[in-house]
């Protein structure tokens, strides 16, 4: 047997999934169809959050188990997840008024027990014009403040729980799709895949699977039993747009109900910009080709427009949009907005005994519903594994305090303290290794040509974190591909490199040059007209 357990999908949940069991001793193999972190986790609200609203629809139990991981990410991914203050506008006509608010957030803090963030406040309209000074609504009647979480880049979270898995032991395959479950008389025996790298078909055994495909779910399951199945996923497609930094916003974010629908959105201070989202509009096509229209861009730029009218917003202000699919449990006929995020874990017994698919969950709780796989998993085996570690066992790169590093990077390489800063704010404690390459070849220490970026990150990527294409670098390594210029700024300086110190040939470069534009190209084609 090659492996006690085979995770299907590279997102948050697989990553989680593949973490924990690795580190409870089961041989563990992962494939992902795509890079880490393609889909639906990376194109968020990036928030690790309470679910404030789910509190509407009495979720208590999914409320104070997202309180309580939000908590366990700021203590074992400190560098990563991050506390963010949010306002509330209390405004004359909304659906939730501030009784309701105010219920709200004294229920939330009780669920919160034992939290290391802030209680709710109340403000006042001038108190709240103070803090929010661009919110200019009509019938702005104060605000309620509280803190939650801010994951700035849930790539790098991704990322880190894949390092974690392969350090423990896990195998873990990218760009490789599982085309099939294989099952033998009427158990999962292993998985059919295809290597889209190499062009290679093979098999692994394993006798269980996990199905973390996210919308993806629902695909595999058909390959398997040949014939359409049950549906498990209702997709629902959540567009976000990214402006340049929102006069007025200040340091907290808004969470504000929708005057068209009454949902709520946020607008959202997020690496040097503005994150404004999400639209939440059914979806039952392919999750590979999903995209934003400009309806949704001019929605969320008209509602962001009423609260802050002062920062003229257009879809000239726009730098680019993303969107992703959530993959929600089936339910048909029933309300976006009122379909629960609580996880399942379903055991296709009827189909293949041992093999599971996880439907829906958060990026918050991902930990959790990984904990709760392994052991469904132990109990499916028969084998007593050790006790869940990871809500204690910190990530790769935590760092709590990054300036002592900082200073100590730039007092061994002469890089320049900005660069310094950035490291260790993207890679965490992880940043030392960057800075052992530029002692290693000073020359590494190179700049891109923007945002603060050197060429040691580049190697570092595809040496150290499991890159295969400047895609893979760019967009989900280094961050610099989600700057407002899409990368543009730093794309010759990393071909370059990667060309230097790689060994990259000019048809090599090309082609990368080209895969990079196709990818970041994409997100700009909602704002055409």
């Amino acid at each position: 047997m090659d492996f006690d357990v085979i995770i299907i999908g590279g997102g948050i949940n697989g990553a989680g999934i593949a973490r924990d069991a690795a580190l409870r001793g089961l041989r563990t193999c992962l494939l992902e169809q795509d890079d880490l972190c393609g889909a639906t986790s990376r194109w968020c609200s990036r928030l690790v959050h309470g679910g404030l609203r789910y509190l509407e629809f009495a979720e208590f139990g999914l409320v104070r188990e997202s309180l309580r991981e939000r908590e366990v990410l700021l203590r074992t991914a400190p560098h990563l997840v991050r506390p963010l203050p949010l306002l509330i506008p209390l405004l004359a006509g909304a659906r939730r008024g501030p009784a309701t608010v105010r219920a709200g957030m004294w229920l939330y803090d009780l669920l919160s027990a034992g939290k290391s963030l802030p209680s709710h406040r109340m403000l006042d309209a001038a108190a709240t014009r103070r803090e929010m000074p661009g919110l200019e609504v009509d019938g702005l009647r104060g605000a309620a403040g509280y803190h939650d979480a801010q994951v700035r880049f849930p790539e790098r979270l991704v990322l880190e729980n894949l390092l974690a898995a392969r350090a423990a032991g896990a195998d873990i395959r990218l760009r490789t799709v599982a085309e099939r479950v294989l099952v033998e008389a009427g158990c999962v025996s292993g998985v059919l895949l295809r290597d889209l790298r190499r062009g290679t078909t093979g098999t692994l055994a394993a006798p269980l699977v996990v199905n973390a495909a996210g919308p993806w779910v629902d695909r595999l399951l058909g390959s398997l039993a040949g014939q359409r199945q049950r549906r498990y996923i209702g997709g629902s497609k959540g567009t976000h747009l990214v402006t340049g930094p929102l006069p007025g916003l200040g340091a907290s974010a808004c969470y504000a109900e929708a005057a068209a629908d009454g949902r709520p959105f946020f607008i959202i201070p997020w690496n040097g910009m503005t994150l404004i989202g999400t639209t939440d509009i059914a979806f039952d096509g392919d999750p590979g080709a999903v995209h934003s229209d400009p309806a949704e861009v001019d929605y969320l730029l008209a509602e962001a427009r009423r609260l802050f009218p002062a920062a003229g917003l257009s879809r000239d202000a726009v730098h680019y949009s993303y969107v992703g699919v959530r993959p929600l449990p089936a339910a048909a006929g029933k309300d976006q907005a009122a379909i629960t995020r609580r996880h399942q874990l379903r055991h296709h017994r009827n189909l293949a005994r041992g093999l599971y698919s996880v439907i829906g969950g958060k990026l918050t709780t991902y930990r959790s519903l990984a904990a709760q796989v392994v052991d469904r998993l132990a109990r499916r085996s028969g084998r007593d594994l050790a006790a869940c570690s990871t809500h204690r066992e910190a990530l790769p790169g935590a760092l709590a305090d990054p300036v002592p590093l900082a200073a100590d990077i730039t007092a061994r390489t002469g890089l320049d303290g900005a660069v310094a800063a950035r490291l260790v704010g993207l890679y965490g404690s992880r940043a030392d290794a960057v800075a052992a390459l530029v002692a290693r070849d000073p020359a590494l220490g190179a700049s891109l040509g923007s945002a603060h970026a050197i060429a040691a990150e580049i190697v570092f990527a595809f040496e150290e974190e499991m890159a295969t294409s400047l895609a893979d670098c760019l967009m989900r390594r280094t961050m610099l591909g989600l700057e407002a210029d899409l990368g543009a700024g730093v794309l010759d300086g990393a071909l370059r490199v990667a060309a230097e110190q790689l060994g990259w040939d000019a048809a090599r470069c090309m082609a990368e040059r080209t895969g990079f534009l196709v990818e970041t190209a994409a997100l700009r084609r909602p704002l055409q007209r």
